[in-house]
C-alpha cells in the first residue's frame, strides 16, 4: 500500500507536500513538507492559526479567505483530479484539510 499524498501548488509553484497520516469524517491530517514557494504564503497560514487560537472568528475567516484567494490547489500524487475548493490549516510540519 502506498502513502496517499498531495502537492500543494500555486500554479506551477510547489508550496509543499502533504502526506496523509489520519483521516476522520471531515478532516485529513497530514505531515507537511514545505516546498520552494512556502515562504511566500506562510504568513497567511500563521495569521489564520493565530486568529483561530485567540478566538477572533472575523479575523480567522478573513485569513481563510485570503488563503483561498491565493489560488492554491491540492494535486494528488496518484494523478487524480486537483482539488481547488478546500479549507486548509498548516502549522510547522502539520497540515489538515477538508473539501
Amino acid at each position: 500500500m502506498t502513502e496517499k499524498s498531495w502537492q500543494l501548488r500555486q500554479g506551477e509553484r510547489l508550496v509543499g507536500t502533504l502526506t496523509l497520516e489520519e483521516a476522520d469524517m471531515f478532516w485529513s491530517d497530514c505531515h507537511f513538507a514545505p516546498g520552494p514557494a512556502w515562504e511566500a504564503v506562510r504568513p497567511l497560514f500563521a495569521a489564520a492559526r493565530d486568529a483561530w487560537a485567540r478566538g477572533d472568528e472575523e479575523a480567522a475567516v478573513a485569513a481563510d479567505e485570503a488563503i483561498h484567494a491565493e489560488g492554491l490547489a491540492l494535486v494528488p500524487a496518484d494523478g487524480g483530479e486537483p482539488i481547488t475548493d478546500f479549507l486548509i490549516r498548516i502549522a510547522e510540519e502539520t497540515a489538515r484539510f477538508r473539501y
